[in-house]
């Protein structure tokens, strides 16, 4: 096993270059992917080794890209599209939500289009408008498009690797606040694949129970996981024992596991930085009523961003969900 500590970035970058290396019909488009290796530096490297045919760098224009991406994977390609920041994909937000994602389906199933497209999301980073957005709720909307997010550099490299191999177009969202949050990676794991056994569990869509508990269920993906921890342990010196389920996907969710866990423990709280409103944590909370009602001690709870445009950097952290709103929330739910 061949295992190092790397930041959750340098794990993307690992992910991408063993996909570069493994298979001839990927490829990564992007602004200034290529020589500058990205605004965050994820693909640096890449072009040098692999060149300007499979790394490329594209003119400043997110449809195109995107648009050229599916192209490219009607002919036969896997490419990986970089937006460079969360609020830059909505130039490209028709090409992904009225042919992406409905290709295969308005072909008969003829049609694969198996495209990624990453992007750096959420907060935490100090950064001006537009730079901060959490859109993951508006593509888990349309059918036919995975969202996912990983919490861990583990989950970055295994993840990276499982949406590239995918048949299915990819939204993969990745936490720029905690891009250099440190983990072991085992290079040498196997690339988890979709396969059609609908027993086999989904490397892009089963969630994780990122730490055991008894009395309520901490439920994060992405940026919040490390939040949703850090809670857990506060409640630990408070004698309060709190599961945190790593959701890893937002479309499809793995309501099984969270289900498990809140039947368990009788509490949810769900931590996302995307406003409440209308949010994943919103529609977690109606499967949850629906499936586990009689279990419930108390309703289920949301710590999420506002229903506002995101705020100026200096005013981020009364935006985004903290560990006292998360604890605060805990109290509330226990209260009942």
């Amino acid at each position: 096993m061949s295992t190092e500590t790397m930041p959750l970035a340098k794990a993307i970058t690992a992910g991408l270059r063993a996909a570069l290396d493994a298979d001839d019909t990927v490829l990564l488009m992007g602004e200034d992917i290529g020589r500058l290796g990205g605004v965050f530096r994820v693909t640096d490297g890449l072009q040098k080794d692999f060149g300007e045919h499979r790394v490329v760098d594209t003119p400043l224009a997110e449809s195109g890209i995107v648009g050229t991406a599916i192209g490219l994977a009607m002919r036969g390609y896997r490419p990986v599209c970089e937006i460079q920041f969360d609020g830059f994909v909505f130039p490209a937000y028709d090409q992904i939500t009225t042919q992406l994602a409905k290709l295969h389906n308005r072909s008969g199933g003829r049609i694969q289009v198996p495209v990624v497209i990453r992007i750096p999301y959420g907060g935490g980073i100090g950064a001006v408008e537009h730079h901060s957005e959490s859109p993951e709720a508006l593509f888990a909307h349309t059918a036919g498009l995975r969202v996912v997010s990983p919490a861990t550099p583990q989950d970055a490299y295994d993840m990276m690797r499982a949406a590239i191999a995918s048949p299915d177009p990819v939204i993969f969202l990745e936490p720029k606040g905690r891009y250099w949050s440190k983990g072991e990676v085992d290079l040498e794991a196997p690339v988890p694949t979709i396969a059609a056994d609908a027993g086999t569990p989904d490397p892009l869509g089963t969630a994780r129970v990122a730490r055991a508990g008894t009395d309520v269920t901490l439920v994060a993906y992405g940026p919040t996981v490390a939040t949703a921890l850090s809670a857990a342990e506060a409640l630990a010196t408070e004698g309060t024992s709190a599961e945190v389920v790593d959701l890893r996907s937002v479309s499809p969710l793995d309501v099984p596991t969270v289900a498990d866990s809140v039947r368990r423990t009788g509490r949810c709280v769900v931590v996302h930085e995307a406003p409440s409103f209308l949010g994943a944590g919103a529609e977690l909370a109606a499967r949850l009523a629906e499936e586990c009602f009689y279990h419930l001690e108390a309703p289920v709870l949301r710590v999420g961003g506002f229903h506002a445009p995101y705020p100026v950097a200096k005013l981020e952290h009364e935006y985004l969900p903290s560990v006292d709103r998360v604890l605060d929330a805990v109290d509330r739910a226990m209260s009942h």
